[in-house]
């Protein structure tokens, strides 16, 4: 059984379901307002200041550093969400003994005494901004190809046959006797004249070898995001001092 004794015990230490499996720390203890007992623990049950449930001390034990409660796990992680801090009212009271299966008390209504770790202090927590980056697929990248029909102009040299005229005078002895090359000149002579002209093909070549390659880029973005925080406000008699 959970005393008053063990209310410096209590603050911070870990808390470990019926299978012995680890549930978190104890953040907030609850006590009896008549006797000054311990009645129930506000557990961490995730990251987050705000993960916490209410766990009963009915049938826990205290020992080598760790809080054994008598409840699973799961009943814990799906108790009532309730505001760790104000005083459990009846109404809440009423569902935290019916979620858990406990007996009702007259000990739990408005009114009760709430300590924190420390035993006469409150941890006042809030949340912060955590940025951080996870890598996800973008956007696919492939390569493709494809023709493009564009016009080229290239400079051929060309190569072409012309009439030339030689002109061989004619000397005294070949005037009287003629030559025969006078026959040939009375039929008239044909000379065929040849020319280059350019012909058009393509080849295809290879050029450049193109291939996907990837590089990492830093770039800075600002992220935006809602927090929250816990406020402590002193209720009691007017004109003592809540330092």
């Amino acid at each position: 059984m959970i005393t008053q004794a063990d209310l410096g015990s209590l603050a911070g230490t870990e808390v470990y379901d019926d299978a012995g499996e680890r549930i978190g720390p104890v953040t907030q203890v609850y006590l009896d307002q008549h006797t000054g007992d311990p009645l129930w623990v506000v557990v961490r049950t995730g990251s987050s200041s705000f993960e916490e449930s209410f766990v009963p001390l009915q049938g826990a034990g205290l020992s080598g550093g760790r809080l054994d409660v008598a409840v699973g796990r799961e009943r814990i992680k799906q108790a009532p969400l309730l505001d760790t801090g104000a005083p459990i009212s009846q109404d809440d009271a009423e569902r935290l003994n019916a979620h858990y299966g406990v007996a009702s008390t007259d000990e739990t209504g408005p009114g009760e005494d709430r300590v924190g770790p420390g035993g006469d202090a409150m941890t006042r927590s809030e949340e912060r901004l955590v940025a951080g980056t996870r890598r996800e697929p973008a956007y696919k990248v492939r390569l493709r190809k494809y023709l493009v029909t564009e016009q080229k102009q290239v400079t051929v040299p060309v190569t072409r046959e012309e009439v030339r005229v030689e002109r061989v005078p004619i000397t005294g002895d070949e005037s009287e006797h003629g030559t025969d090359a006078d026959v040939e000149d009375d039929a008239g002579h044909e000379v065929t004249l040849k020319a280059e002209r350019p012909v058009v093909t393509t080849e295809t070549v290879p050029v450049e070898r193109v291939r996907l390659g990837k590089e990492t880029v830093q770039d800075e973005q600002t992220v935006t995001g809602t927090v929250r925080k816990e406020r402590i406000e002193y209720e009691g008699p007017e004109g003592h001092s809540s330092r």
